[in-house]
């Protein structure tokens, strides 16, 4: 597919299909081995590289397996505002202080309050 001529489409598809595949096996032991696979498909096209990278760290947030605040802080607005919703407390916390956008810092406070509340 990304030897496509028309390079905008190709990458619009791929990146389709490494979202919702990502979503399926990111709480499994299948997304290692398919990750894999995606790198090397994607090496050459930075912008799915980096989404494949984000997804990795959103799965390591959610599965709380090891990851670095400052990959979190340093990523994407997608990546920030899908982790501010989400259900890591520590993660929620670093994006309410310092979230790159203030929708993602709100979203995150949001969340917090919520916590609180329960």
């Amino acid at each position: 597919m990304l030897t496509d001529p028309d390079q905008m489409m190709a990458q619009s598809t791929v990146l389709r299909h490494l979202d919702r595949r990502a979503a399926g096996l990111c709480p499994g032991p299948a997304y290692e081995g398919w990750a894999q696979a995606m790198i090397q498909a994607t090496i050459d096209h930075p912008f799915l590289a980096q989404r494949l990278r984000e997804w990795s760290l959103f799965r390591a947030i959610t599965l709380r397996l090891p990851w670095q605040p400052e990959d979190l802080l340093e990523s994407s607005n997608w990546l920030q505002l899908k982790t501010a919703a989400g259900t890591s407390t520590e993660a929620i916390e670093i994006l309410a202080e310092a979230g790159r956008t203030k929708r993602i810092r709100n979203t995150a406070r949001i969340g917090l309050n919520h916590r609180s509340e329960s």
